[in-house]
């Protein structure tokens, strides 16, 4: 699926798995060993809820997003290999995005920019 991030600066496209499913959602990028810097994972919630995210079984770094409902990202987290700690949202988010480990600052994505897919 599409997704698009505006910055400031730019618009930056991704293709998006979407885990929907709360099977999708536990399993996640758990056991990949690459992640291209164009991709990524959606976790869509309805309604949104407060969510932390682990990277138990996760073999790569990741750019954990949280996203409100409103499309403004609410958080950004840099999230390590294996890792057990959580990494919460801090308030009710309507999806999560994992993409690349160290992809947010690459592209110059910040708190406060916006995220649409189709929903």
């Amino acid at each position: 699926m599409p997704l698009t991030i505006r910055t400031k600066a730019a618009t930056h496209h991704f293709t998006v798995e979407v885990a929907a499913t709360p099977e999708q959602q536990e399993r996640g990028l758990m056991f990949r060993h690459r992640l291209p810097g164009d991709r990524g994972m959606i976790f869509p919630y309805d309604p949104p809820q407060d969510v932390s995210f682990w990277m138990k079984n996760t073999l790569i770094p990741l750019d954990i997003v949280f996203i409100r409902s409103d499309g403004t990202i609410v958080r950004i987290t840099k999230a390590e290999p294996m890792d057990l700690s959580p990494l919460p949202a801090g308030e009710p988010v309507a999806a999560v995005l994992e993409i690349r480990g160290g992809r947010a600052a690459e592209l110059g994505i910040r708190e406060g920019d916006v995220v649409s897919w189709p929903r």
